[in-house]
């Protein structure tokens, strides 16, 4: 018998907008109503905006997420939806702290809350910080279905409130979700979820956010999964979209639990809503993009969402020629439009002509505004009066184009775009105050392997579609240069980018040690090279500008090493 018309709203929140998101949450709701759901669910700390960080700490924003969630209940029931149910993630505060909370909504009034039990404390998540972990289940029963609701990481850890949901008895488990994009996440959240689906048998909905927020990328991607693992419905990655799946009540429902050890439940019975007249909801299953396909995604919505969020109009970058400008042009064009981007060539006297000539072809293939500012007579001004030589002379010019770039966004009110990449960053490849000025870093976590292969997936993807692809094909063939001496390479300094790329992914991403990576088959010096490089050059990363996390472990708030630190692998010193 069909019981429920579910809809998951994977929308793009702002943190600390409680009016916009407050809007948008009745928006989508009108539009969820329309068609013909009667649960809506949205997704953690919808209404604030996650993550809040040390706002949850001040007091005066806990209490005006508890007043804007009153003022949303009373906004829904007089947009028409008062008969709707509305599952809505927010920021609560009680005497034991703030808490991480979804609200059940009906008939203008607050019916139910369930507060987040498993509060996570690894890589870019500092939940024990700011919130009160929950000890109780919240059983809503509406339509001869009870719902059970938890929140993220809720279900991925073992045991917590997904067994005691099983035990308290219950037809459905509500997921809200705030979790950040990364390569094989989707995968990883999917597979978490249909082991709990399992392990309690019964169907599972997990609705996610969408959108950036400084340094993350949430990618929605939200789905619902029945018990036996078969997907019910799927909806697309960096979008919002509004995921409508119709549930049938159970054939042989399990009988209640009077108590659950260890935990205190709360039943809410609802009216019960009208089902009759539907023609059954036709299955949505959004395509899966591929790996180049889904960190573009990635990449174009953390840079889109930063600039628009913080207020910023157009973006500014300097346009070498080379393969990591070329890239941020692209992604920039895709996330604001060739009009908000304005390209800078600035060529000093060790500049090459094909570097110049691969810059104006990529403007005149993206539309993007170009122009051209020699910094040889700025260059000439320090060396002749500092009398500089070698690296100090090299970096000179770098730092001569950051002060172009910033000069520039003083005037026209550019955001501007830094364009390393995460190999470079790992070792220190870069200049401070040179080419790591800027407000955002779209690349900062992408590898230089990987920098590649997306050129090359965009290529292909605008040639399939019969457009002009963006990046100039001699930009992504020719070996790389930073061209701030005569026949510079980066291999002088630096192994080919596979074996580096390969080297830091297992020292940075998985914390491998000297002796492990050579023993995986690298050379000895080779490593030893590349982890004093990247220890060195923690001080730099710490000034380089955010950017968007794609990687299992970005350098920022995803990897938190000491700048004064004394510690380096033993192994290493003995072997080198």
């Amino acid at each position: 018998m069909q019981a429920l018309r579910l809809a998951l709203a994977q929308i793009n929140s702002v943190v600390g907008d409680l009016a916009g998101n407050s809007a948008a949450i009745v928006e989508w709701t009108v539009r969820a109503a329309h068609d013909g759901a009667n649960v809506v669910v949205f997704p953690e700390m919808a209404l604030t905006g996650y993550p809040v960080e040390d706002l949850a700490l001040r007091p005066s924003f806990a209490a005006a997420s508890a007043a804007a969630l009153t003022g949303l209940a009373s906004a829904l029931d007089a947009a028409g939806c008062g008969d709707r149910i509305v599952v809505v993630g927010y920021l609560d505060r009680d005497a034991e702290g703030s808490r991480n909370s979804a609200a059940v909504i009906v008939d203008g009034r607050v019916a139910a809350r369930y507060d987040k039990h498993s509060l996570p404390t690894y890589r870019v998540f500092d939940e024990a910080r700011y919130f009160a972990p929950g000890s109780r289940l919240s059983i809503v029963a509406v339509n001869d279905l009870r719902l059970g609701i938890v929140v993220c990481e809720d279900i991925w850890q073992p045991g917590g409130p997904v067994p005691a949901y099983g035990e308290a008895g219950v037809d459905m488990l509500l997921c809200l979700n705030a979790s950040p994009f990364e390569q094989g996440k989707n995968e990883v959240r999917r597979s978490i979820a249909a082991r709990r689906a399992a392990e309690i048998g019964v169907p599972f909905a997990y609705v996610n956010v969408v959108g950036g927020q400084d340094e993350l990328v949430f990618d929605g991607a939200s789905f619902v999964i029945g018990p036996d693992g078969s997907t019910w419905g799927r909806a697309p990655q960096f979008v919002e979209h509004l995921l409508i799946v119709d549930v049938d009540a159970p054939i042989d429902p399990r009988p209640d639990a009077a108590t659950v050890p260890g935990w205190s439940i709360d039943r809410t019975t609802l009216p019960d809503v009208a089902v009759s007249g539907w023609q059954r909801a036709e299955t949505f299953l959004a395509d899966v993009a591929c790996a180049e396909e889904q960190v573009w995604g990635a990449l174009v919505t953390g840079l889109r969402d930063y600039v628009h969020k913080n207020g910023f109009r157009s973006v500014a970058l300097g346009l070498s020629g080379g393969i990591d400008s070329a890239l941020v042009a692209a992604i920039a064009v895709d996330a604001l439009g060739s009009d908000a981007v304005h390209a800078v060539a600035m060529p000093s006297e060790y500049s090459s002509d094909h570097s110049r000539t691969d810059a104006e072809e990529l403007a005149s293939r993206t539309g993007v505004h170009f122009r051209v500012e020699s910094i040889a007579e700025m260059v000439a001004c320090y060396v002749d009066q500092l009398h500089l030589t070698g690296l100090a002379e090299e970096n000179i010019q770098a730092r001569c184009r950051g002060m172009v770039l910033m000069a520039l966004s003083n005037t026209f009110g550019h955001l501007v775009l830094a364009t390393g990449n995460k190999s470079e960053l790992a070792v220190g490849y870069s200049t401070i105050y040179g080419d790591a000025v800027g407000g955002f870093a779209p690349i900062k976590d992408v590898p230089k392997s990987l920098v590649w292969d997306l050129a090359r997936w965009r290529n292909k993807s605008a040639a399939d579609r019969g457009d002009i692809p963006p990046i100039p094909e001699s930009s992504i063939d020719k070996p790389p240069s930073a061209e701030l001496r005569p026949g510079q390479l980066d291999t002088d300094s630096l192994p080919d980018y596979d074996e580096l790329d390969a080297i830091v992914f297992r020292y940075v991403d998985h914390d491998q040690g000297f002796a492990d990576i050579v023993a995986a088959g690298f050379d000895a010096a080779v490593v030893a090279d590349i982890l004093r490089k990247v220890d060195a050059s923690e001080y730099k990363r710490r000034q380089y500008p955010i950017g968007t996390k794609v990687t299992s472990r970005a350098f920022g708030r995803d990897r938190r090493m000491p700048i004064t630190n004394g510690w380096r692998d033993h192994s290493t010193r003995e072997q080198v």
